[in-house]
């Protein structure tokens, strides 16, 4: 290349020194040869101009991706923070609940405090985007072990906080709630003004299952003969979560925090209670609550289904537990797909809590 190069200076100077005129130049034969083969130095290639639209569709994208980015941030630390891939410390803690807040409120512009679902009943959304479980909750697990006498400290180090479901078959030794939780006695406790009985307050909530009532007000509305499950009548279950602190003071005059709970850790003051009639129960789903729960079969008998969850299939199996009168079985049911069935002749009358 550098060779053609300096034989091109050479002709040049060539010419200039035989001072032939571009006229002259342009009628030899070789010149113009050479220029069906070498564009004319008289034209000039200018690159091609693209649309201003292109650099405007360029930058759209790329800030489009900065967004959408910048919108993954949360749920990708919220979904690190609960498979435990970052540590549990205060302050990521504290950071896991401000990216929650600033998510809800400024970019989905929702009032946390005041805003309402617009559908009830959201178990299979829920389901749907729940963040993974980490399976070492279930991985070893092969049965639901039945103990008694379960001392606090076997009860942090086997079940509390391991996911390892329980049932302790001496649980409720001195309670006398089994003698006292009827249909009846529920429907006693509550004034006619108690919030628990419309569910319009939020922290009153009520599960119809396959039933049609709407609130708690309507089942003890229902007749004697369907409450007392008299042969013929409409079968039903049904639970809700007691807001009302003048019936609490009373449920738990029938019951104490179970034995095996340690000093340290404290139940909800919220009580779970479930209710209805032999063959119903609740369908397979996962909850959605803060912590743990334990509960107390008081009355009837329930077969309990456990189900890992899908990302621990290949890891964990099914499991099935019988829940028989005076029995607390101890699961933490963020964790465990669940549903029960309600067994034999006699109404099923259970009540439980959260512990931390």
């Amino acid at each position: 290349m550098e060779k053609a190069r300096q034989q091109f200076e050479d002709l040049a100077k060539k010419i200039d020194e035989l001072g032939l005129s571009p006229e002259t130049l342009s009628s030899l034969p070789s010149y113009q040869k050479l220029c069906t083969i070498i564009p004319s130095t008289h034209h000039h290639h200018h690159p091609v101009q693209r649309p201003r639209w292109h650099k405007l569709l360029a930058c759209t994208l790329m800030f489009g991706i900065v967004i959408v980015i910048a919108a993954l941030i949360p749920f990708i630390f919220m979904i690190m923070y609960e498979i435990k891939l970052l540590p549990d410390r205060p302050w990521i803690q504290g950071l896991h609940k401000e990216l929650t807040y600033v998510w809800l409120e400024d970019v989905m512009q929702l009032d946390i405090e005041d805003e309402e679902c617009i559908v009830n009943n959201l178990e299979e959304i829920q389901d749907m985007f729940r963040p993974p479980v980490n399976c070492s909750v279930c991985a070893n697990v092969t049965q639901v072990d039945r103990v008694e006498k379960l001392s606090s400290d076997d009860f942090v180090k086997y079940y509390a906080y391991s996911g390892h479901p329980v049932v302790i078959t001496d649980a409720t030794v001195n309670w006398t709630a089994n003698s006292h939780f009827t249909f009846n006695f529920f429907k006693s406790i509550y004034d006619k003004e108690s919030p628990v009985l419309d569910g319009e307050d939020e922290n009153c909530q009520f599960f119809p299952y396959k039933t049609k009532f709407e609130n708690l007000g309507e089942v003890f509305q229902m007749s004697a003969s369907r409450s007392m499950l008299t042969d013929g009548s409409d079968p039903w279950y049904i639970g809700w979560s007691n807001c009302d602190s003048t019936a609490a003071n009373i449920l738990r005059q029938y019951y104490q925090r179970p034995y095996f709970l340690p000093t340290n850790s404290e139940s909800s003051k919220t009580d779970w209670i479930f209710m209805g009639s032999p063959g119903y129960g609740a369908p397979l789903h996962i909850d959605d609550v803060e912590f743990a729960s334990w509960q107390a079969q008081i009355k009837g008998t329930k077969k309990w289904l456990l189900e890992p969850p899908p990302e621990c299939y290949l890891q964990c199996q099914s499991l099935e537990v019988t829940v028989y009168p005076g029995e607390i079985i101890v699961l933490d049911t963020n964790k465990w797909f669940h549903a029960t069935l309600i067994l034999g002749e006699e109404l099923s009358v259970v009540i439980g809590s959260e512990y931390d």
